[in-house]
């Protein structure tokens, strides 16, 4: 039974990194094991709590991401980590942050046997929607 059971838990993870093209943030969410959905959803309120009320929950790049003018941050659940991609100009921005992580030009990964870094998560969200409405303003102009 326990190997039958980290088979299926096994199995949701792999399904989700081979390509599998997820309509929803819900319907991705429901391919996860409970306790990495648990994980991920605590970063998914902090997201969605950090952003405007008008940003949208979407999914591109089959991950689930949140949208405002543009894409603000994608994230997606993987086997030992959360990866987090907010693009280049936030990893710069907060890299001092970063020293407990792995972490590249575009992307940190969160370690999913640590807490999350809710408050660094926001921080980030917060400076990508400055960047996004920045932008959509000089588009106005």
């Amino acid at each position: 039974m326990y190997n039958q059971i980290k088979y299926q838990r096994t199995l949701k993870i792999n399904k989700m990194e081979t390509g599998i093209k997820f309509k929803t943030v819900d319907e991705y969410f429901s391919s996860l094991p409970a306790n990495t959905k648990s994980i991920l959803n605590e970063v998914r309120k902090t997201i969605k709590q950090a952003a405007p009320p008008q940003a949208q929950e979407v999914i591109s790049y089959s991950m689930p991401a949140i949208k405002l003018n543009g894409v603000l941050v994608y994230y997606a659940a993987h086997k030992e980590y959360i990866g987090f991609y907010p693009t280049a100009s936030p990893i710069e921005a907060f890299k001092n942050e970063f020293a407990p992580y792995k972490w590249s030009k575009g992307a940190i990964q969160f370690p999913i046997d640590k807490p999350m870094p809710l408050d660094l998560i926001s921080k980030i969200v917060k400076f990508r929607v400055m960047q996004d409405l920045e932008k959509a303003k000089m588009k106005k102009q």
